[in-house]
């Protein structure tokens, strides 16, 4: 078995980080710099990443660079043992959840379990089911969101999951669909 961390999370539940620049360049999007790539470029840059690949990336999230002024900015909205604390509460909750089913967190959910742990308030369900037929996401893509918006209750200590948090889980969804939609 793998050493977990602290609080005795597995640390198979951790997944990849996969950074990616938008562009050659890395300046697409930007609004302090200006993107010197051409339309042909960024399209061959963006098609090295497969939509089926992509598919399987749980969280899409663009970062802007931070200004320098910023960067020496001591005050925090929340502190590192803060988040820690909320993080290790959530993972403890979910080893709780799933230890008679031989998983251990939510990214190891499958069909058979997802539907009776990632329950929805009914406008909840209304909204994942808009969005997914509005952005026309794949169904592997409605299962992530459903994983992502089960994790995000859990750090909220919140059992039901509902608008806010499917909100949230589909903003981690939407550069798939800026850039190669």
């Amino acid at each position: 078995m793998r050493r977990g961390f602290k609080g005795g999370s597995p640390l198979h539940c951790i997944k990849t980080v996969v950074p990616m620049n938008p562009c050659p360049c890395g300046n697409l999007g930007s609004r302090t710099k200006q993107c010197r790539c051409t339309p042909n470029e960024i399209r061959r840059y963006l098609n090295r990443i497969s939509g089926p690949l992509l598919d399987r990336i749980d969280m899409h999230i663009e970062v802007e660079s931070i200004p320098a002024e910023k960067l020496s900015d001591t005050t925090l909205s929340e502190t590192s043992d803060a988040i820690r604390a909320r993080v290790e509460a959530a993972r403890r909750v979910q080893l709780a959840r799933y230890k008679d089913i031989g998983i251990h967190c939510n990214a190891e959910l499958n069909a058979r379990t997802l539907a009776s742990v990632c329950v929805l308030t009914r406008s909840a369900k209304a909204l994942l089911t808009a969005s997914t037929e509005k952005m026309k996401l794949s169904n592997r893509a409605y299962t992530r969101i459903l994983k992502v918006a089960r994790t995000i209750c859990d750090l909220d200590g919140v059992e039901e999951i509902g608008d806010e948090q499917i909100a949230e889980a589909v903003q981690y969804r939407t550069l798939d669909r800026k850039y190669w939609g």
